[in-house]
């Protein structure tokens, strides 16, 4: 099943982002390589693609998992996760409906 794991970022932790940045795109490219990815990318604080200094307020990542469980065992470790730049992290069961 698909899962929306949705990230809220620390105030001011741009920083952190960036530096757990790599570390956290190599665990999405996993899920890609393993076709389990449907999409993933941040929200941008402020209405445009490169949001500079403003950074980030969270992430989407939507991803299949064998269960809700397994979907949060993953959230928990991931670097945005341990390395302080989530506040707060949010995994719910997710059905895709479009695109078909």
């Amino acid at each position: 099943m698909w899962y929306a794991i949705i990230g809220r970022d620390e105030p001011d932790s741009l920083g952190k982002r960036m530096e757990a940045r790599p570390a956290h795109v190599a665990r999405l490219q996993e899920l890609q390589n393993l076709g389990r990815l449907l999409l993933a990318g941040p929200f941008p604080a402020v209405d445009a693609n490169d949001p500079g200094e403003a950074g980030f307020t969270g992430s989407l990542i939507v991803a299949e998992f064998p269960s809700l469980f397994a979907a949060e065992e993953w959230a928990k470790v991931d670097p945005y996760a341990t390395g302080g730049v989530f506040a707060e992290v949010h995994v719910q069961p997710f059905r895709k409906t479009f695109p078909q």
